[in-house]
């Protein structure tokens, strides 16, 4: 029985109907292809998404080819094979049918079928485009495997390629195999019929020799497995070869592979000796072979050898492991010392302290956010990321540590008629200004928590396109077109006249973007384009339009950053900086591995999750080798991607720079201004924290025993953490700080965090990393005595805020932790090295439970010997601990040459602020601090009669008086802190 056959209307109609399919499925990748190449135009790496794109074209084709046309070929052959005559049970023989359909439909049947399995087969292989880039152009590491005497980079680059080349064979041969099987089947190749059924000598002759070729693919697996045997995870305590691998495996992979190479060619034998004993007997014997050798042995010797020896058994592939495993992190040149934990410290000592005692940070960039955006955002249309960033600058002589943000625009902030599309993306277009604030200043302490009170604030000041130097750092371009909030595109530039304006301010609305960021869009084919991608007919309608608009989309840093270099790991945490006048964007990428022999396979999230608010989360990757070879910039006024390599060295960076020549700058690019920014990333740090707590045992034989391993200790200060049973409590964050660490001639600043012994709560060891471009990535970390006890035995995160919250002092403070009418919020819990002992500083923040309410610092709490300060300020709460007369350089008013707040950006309360503290009595700084008073007050009268001018006239006194309070400052007291360069 065939098929009708159709008319030629029907076949017209049903090629239109393919092509309208076609059009539907392929148009939005299309479409999203061209948008993307303007994209990489408009960024200036056109080159990456076209060695993306070729790849993957070649990929798809060539893998294509190869599953689709060997399927092709096999049919082919069991067609032509077929038997002349074939036996019919009856006249309902199904198989019969079958052939009928089949060969009414022959060449759509045998095109059609390998050439959808060929397509299915192509776009699933054009993903694994890295692997064949990494292994054309692979390099050499320099170091060799302990096992086979092999480059890291074989491991690197080619082992993953005939490892991904195996694999696609396989699948090549077990369809090529399954196809024939089926067609010699009904075709009467084979028949079940009878007793034993019937094999055709054609049928024979091609599943002969298709797993023949099979088995010779498994003795080549075989071969690569001994390599991969490096990667093993046999061992739950390590990862790498181990005795068991070494001594049982390794040899029963070199039998099996010589017993599949002669099972292979008994096939092959057989295939043509119309014999299939030969081929069957060898086949039977791979597989007890396998079972016995490769499994059974292997147990036994695990089981009755290894097990009961396993400390001295496995002692050389653990030491192969702590080898691999430092040096694919980064963990071999780590500086230890020993401190007794002895709290020795005295109030002399804290108050001649010049470097780590001032600059203690009281603000939490994880908390602040609201504050910002209520006292410094002003306009609505403005805002700060979840998460706001640290980092240092040197202003007025004085280097120290601000929390810093850039002021974005956050079109989820527009209400009313703002929300109109006009509105929406292309007025409200960009941020304005970078913010800064002293980290450990506020503006005066908070004495009462109740709703009246005012203070606890961060002296937040801006640079912007009205006051470029504000916050005491000059900013020459303050626009920020492209930054973490900027989620949505937008239309910017344009004609004079035509263009509706874009706001830098509520009411300065008149700026025509003039730089090189965004794509074009004025012509009428882009604007068909960008208005079918956005589901936007305005876009092509819209008068407000002109020639000489773009548009700008992509803006989030990460996401730039990720498209221009999509070989790297992005780093969860972009930070605003401004480097020569200009708001740049840092971002930090990894180049990674997860096949660096021996070393420890590492869960990618895991390692990096924790109790920040904010920052994207990573995915949840296996990863056994990281580098921070890449520090990326974006330009936030015209979106500019640049990388730069910090270490010219790294064997996968290179390779990536021969697969994208010239994309990577050389680290001598780097301008000493940006270097003075670049911070030890987060990720990286979280990663190599989580290793080195078992990663800083050196014996084999200690490391089995895991007795030494210390832990991340939860974040005390989350909901629940603790109690005596916590579980699923979020790990805390590292924290940057300024400081001096011992062994460490100035302060400099670092990322740290504390380490606690294995399963307790009790301070193990106290890691830092420098971000001083002198000594940038050094690892240090002070170690406890392992045997402390008494008052020897430093207590923890957990157990420190357990004493914080159990302390008298804090109990009894019910205004604060019982007022139905504020939140209490537990800021970070900073470790600081003091003396031989460890200091703990945590900020208490209150909220009033309003609707526009946000933070404020409330109360400092301090430890340190087991002694627990609790105050308004920190120079009280450390008095407290070290006792009476103990004095600091941590300010709680503005003693930074800085003003209570920004210029630019004025208190929304109509308290007049309190003037700063003079810190001396010449004639000069007290007439500073009486104009700046007046000229607050001056301010604040302004913005109550709404009168613009008048605001216009207090600002630039408040501008002259804060200079002047600068001047007086530097005369009358030398800085509390050494000035460092890079600022």
């Amino acid at each position: 029985m065939s098929l009708p056959k159709l008319s030629r209307r029907s076949r017209i109609l049903l090629i239109i109907a393919a092509v309208i399919i076609l059009i539907l499925l392929l148009g939005s990748r299309l479409l999203d292809t061209y948008v993307d190449w303007l994209w990489f135009g408009e960024v200036h790496a056109q080159s990456v998404f076209s060695t993306v794109l070729v790849t993957r074209i070649v990929l798809f084709f060539v893998v294509g080819l190869l599953v689709g046309g060997a399927l092709a070929i096999s049919l082919t052959i069991a067609y032509r094979n077929r038997p002349v005559f074939v036996p019919v049970s009856g006249a309902d023989d199904p198989l019969a049918r079958y052939r009928s359909v089949i060969i009414g439909r022959i060449r759509l049947v045998g095109i059609g079928i390998p050439l959808l399995v060929g397509l299915i087969a192509g776009a699933n292989a054009q993903g694994d485009w890295q692997v064949i880039q990494l292994f054309l152009n692979g390099t050499s590491f320099g170091q060799k495997d302990p096992q086979f005497g092999n480059d890291i980079g074989f491991y690197a680059f080619t082992l993953p390629f005939y490892n991904w080349l195996l694999g696609w064979l396989f699948i090549t041969v077990v369809l090529s195999f399954i196809g024939s099987l089926i067609a010699h089947y009904i075709f009467g190749g084979i028949r079940l019929a009878g007793k034993g059924g019937q094999l055709a000598g054609p049928a024979r002759v091609q599943l002969a020799i298709t797993v023949g070729i099979f088995v010779l693919l498994k003795a080549a697996e075989y071969f690569f497995d001994r390599y991969n045997l490096l990667l093993s995870d046999r061992n739950p305590l390590f990862n790498g070869a181990t005795y068991t691998d070494l001594n049982a495996v390794l040899p029963a992979k070199l039998i099996l592979l010589c017993i599949s190479v002669i099972c292979a060619i008994a096939f092959f034998v057989g295939a043509f000796l119309r014999n299939i004993q030969l081929p069957a007997i060898s086949l039977v014997l791979l597989i007890l072979s396998s079972i016995l050798v490769g499994a059974a042995w292997p147990a036994v010797l695990e089981q009755f050898s290894v097990r009961p020896n396993a400390n001295d058994k496995e002692a050389m592939s653990i030491q192969r492991n702590l080898d691999a495993t430092k040096q694919a992190f980064g963990l071999n040149n780590v500086q230890y010392k020993t401190v007794s934990g002895q709290p020795d410290a005295t109030s002399a000592q804290v108050s001649a302290d010049k470097t780590t005692i001032p600059n203690i940070r009281l603000l939490d960039p994880n908390v602040l956010s609201p504050t910002f955006t209520q006292r410094v955002g002003r306009e609505n249309f403005y805002g700060f990321p979840a998460k706001l960033d640290v980092d240092r600058y040197t202003v007025g002589n004085t280097t120290q540590d601000y929390i810093v943000a850039a002021k974005e625009i956050n079109t989820a902030g527009l209400t009313g008629n703002q929300t109109s599309w006009i509105n929406e993306h292309m007025v409200y277009t960009h941020g304005n200004g970078f913010v800064a604030a002293p980290a450990n200043t506020v503006d005066r302490a908070l004495n009462d928590a109740n709703s009246s009170s005012d203070g606890g604030y961060p002296v937040a000041t801006t640079s912007d396109t009205q006051n470029p130097d504000g916050s005491g750092i000059d900013v020459k371009q303050a626009r920020i077109y492209y930054g973490e909030l900027a989620s949505s595109y937008a239309i910017v530039g344009g004609t004079k006249g035509q263009a509706p304006g874009e706001c830098d301010t509520a009411t300065d609305c008149n700026y025509l973007y003039n730089g090189s960021g965004g794509v074009p869009v004025g012509g009428l084919f882009n604007r068909l384009v960008f208005a079918t991608q956005y589901g936007e007919r305005n876009i092509l309608f819209s008068s407000n339009i002109s020639d000489n608009s773009k548009i700008m989309y992509n803006r989030d840093p990460r996401t730039r950053v990720s498209k221009v270099a999509p070989w790297l790991t992005v780093d969860g945490d972009p930070y605003p900086a401004v480097v020569n006048g200009r708001i740049k964007w840092i971002v930090d990428g990894y180049t990674t591995l997860n096949n660096y022999p021996y070393s420890e396979q590492t869960q990618l999230g895991e390692a990096t999750n924790d109790s920040l608010n904010g920052v994207a989360k990573q995915g949840n990757s296996s990863l056994n080798y990281i580098r921070n070879s890449v520090k990326a910039t974006v330009d936030a006024f015209d979106g500019t991607v640049t990388l730069y390599a910090t270490d010219d060295k790294e064997p996968v960076l290179n390779a990536w720079e021969k697969v994208f020549p010239g994309l990577v700058k050389p680290s001598s690019d780097i301008s000493p201004d940006l270097r003075a920014h670049f911070r030890y990333p987060e990720d990286l740090f979280k990663v190599q924290r989580d290793l080195l707590a078992k990663y800083h045992v050196n014996d084999p034989h200690q490391f089995y025993a895991q007795q030494a391993f210390w832990s991340v200790p939860q974040d005390p200060t989350q909901e629940g953490a603790t109690a005596a049973n916590a579980t699923g409590v979020a790990n805390q964050p590292g924290y940057y700080v300024l400081a001096q660490s011992p062994g460490e001639a100035t302060p400099t600043f670092q990322l740290t965090s504390g380490l606690t012994g294995q399963v307790r709560q009790y301070l193990a060891s106290w890691m830092s990393v420098s971000s001083d471009p002198k000594d940038y990535g050094t690892i240090r970390v002070l170690q406890l005595p392992a045997d402390a006890g008494g008052v020897t035995q430093v207590d923890g995160p957990v157990q420190v805020q357990n004493k914080f919250q159990s302390d008298p002092q804090v109990a009894s403070d019910r205004t604060l932790f019982t007022n139905p009418s504020v939140t209490a919020i537990f800021g970070n819990l900073i470790t600081l090295p003091v003396g031989n002992s460890f200091l703990y500083v945590e900020p208490v923040y209150i909220q009033q439970r309003t609707v526009n309410s946000y933070p404020q610092l409330a109360k400092v709490l301090v430890s340190y010997g087991g002694r627990v300060g609790y105050a308004p300020t920190i120079q009280a709460a450390l008095a407290q601990v070290f006792g009476a007369g103990t004095t600091t350089g941590t300010t709680t008013s503005p003693g930074q040459g800085l003003p209570p707040t920004s210029p630019t950006s004025p208190p929304a309360s109509s308290t007049t602020p309190t003037p700063p503290s003079t810190g001396g009595n010449s004639a000069a700084l007290n007439k500073a601090v009486a104009d700046l008073g007046a000229a607050f007050d001056k301010l604040t009268a302004a913005q109550k009669a709404g009168n613009f001018a008048d605001q216009g006239a207090a600002l630039a006194q408040l501008d002259a008086a804060r200079k002047e309070f600068e001047a007086a400052t530097a005369s009358a007291t030398p800085p509390s802190t050494p000035a460092k360069p890079g600022s």
